[in-house]
């Protein structure tokens, strides 16, 4: 039944961080080569800053074009204002979060510690193997 099944059931474990620091075309090299559509932005204790997304890639296309060229870092982009949702979260709730938001996953507290990450495709992955 998908109302007993939680958001750390189908999460994301191995996370692929990001430092504000980092420099924009590495960061999205990093999504690309993880084929990942965002990043959790971390500081040196693993404490959440923001999300770098698709979205924000998007913002860098277009000032590249303006500007004639493609650097910055990854603070300078993030999204800070981060949504989150608990591991013990049930699947369904985080189904209802998903349809009210444009952002294509959520990284995922417990204990106000960040330990994962959770996308659409885990809500897919965790109907299907309900049937």
């Amino acid at each position: 039944m998908l109302a007993k099944i939680t958001v750390e059931d189908y999460m994301s474990k191995r996370l692929v961080t990001l430092t504000k620091d980092a420099d924009v075309i590495d960061a999205v090299n990093k999504l690309l080569d993880h084929k990942i559509t965002s990043a959790p932005v971390v500081d040196q204790r693993g404490h959440l800053l923001g999300m770098f997304s698709e979205k924000d890639v998007m913002d860098i296309v277009l000032e590249a074009v303006y500007n004639q060229s493609m650097s910055g870092k990854v603070g300078d982009y993030m999204t800070t204002e981060v949504i989150s949702v608990n591991a013990d979260s049930s699947i369904v709730d985080l189904a209802a979060k998903f349809q009210q938001s444009t952002v294509r996953s959520f990284p995922v507290f417990q204990d106000n510690d960040l330990v994962g990450i959770v996308s659409r495709t885990d809500v897919l992955r965790a109907l299907a193997s309900s049937n």
